[in-house]
């Protein structure tokens, strides 16, 4: 894990000045703040075994995913696995096939990882997308947990939709147009304020 993003700092004194409710959870969560992994394979993986699934599902298929990797998640260590030992991780075809593919293109290339530093949100967002099993909500989570991209706000996000709601006293789920009020309200720094909403659902930071 690496150290804060360097706008962190910045952006919570920022978005406490904007909104008493991200102001009270910024101050009730001081203890850590969003990392990154700078392992793009990794967080991949991570991203397309945590769709539409649980996150304790989630952690304990990628627990034994990473068994079956012999506890080093690369390409290397995944292109050698059959579907069967993929199956038993508790993976369904879509996923093993997803993560089978991506193996594959990062080990011979024809997916180029470094390109995307020098893409836009959107660019990257797109550019993701184009891998099997890789939709705008996996490529997001990407951005947030491996690039540290500063202004994601991942509303097809179950857990996001939830903690507005809980926080804002909203049904669920929170009108539309109140999260696209939130969204222009917490820009530049839409990213923090999510990380902060997730945690005031789970205490444990959520990491992909």
């Amino acid at each position: 894990m690496t150290k804060k993003p360097y706008y962190w700092n910045k952006a919570i004194k920022v978005l406490s000045k904007k909104d008493k409710i991200m102001k009270g959870l910024i101050l009730k969560y001081p203890d850590k703040t969003l990392t990154t992994r700078k392992d793009l394979f990794y967080s991949l993986c991570k991203s397309i075994i945590g769709q539409q699934i649980s996150v304790a599902a989630a952690n304990s298929v990628f627990k034994k995913f990473s068994k079956a990797c012999k506890g080093k998640i690369k390409p290397g260590n995944v292109v050698v696995l059959n579907k069967l030992k993929l199956k038993k991780c508790g993976l369904s075809k879509q996923k093993i096939k997803g993560i089978q593919e991506l193996a594959k293109k990062i080990k011979n290339k024809t997916f180029d990882a470094k390109k995307i530093k020098y893409m836009s949100d959107e660019e990257a967002i797109e550019y993701l997308s184009d891998l099997r099993q890789i939709g705008r909500w996996s490529a997001e989570m990407v951005l947030i947990f491996n690039l540290n991209r500063s202004n994601i706000w991942p509303i097809q996000d179950i857990g996001l939709l939830r903690a507005i709601s809980n926080n804002y006293k909203k049904k669920y789920h929170p009108p539309k147009n109140f999260v696209n009020k939130l969204n222009k309200k917490f820009t530049p720094y839409c990213t923090v304020a999510t990380w902060y909403l997730w945690r005031s659902i789970d205490d444990e930071p959520i990491q992909y």
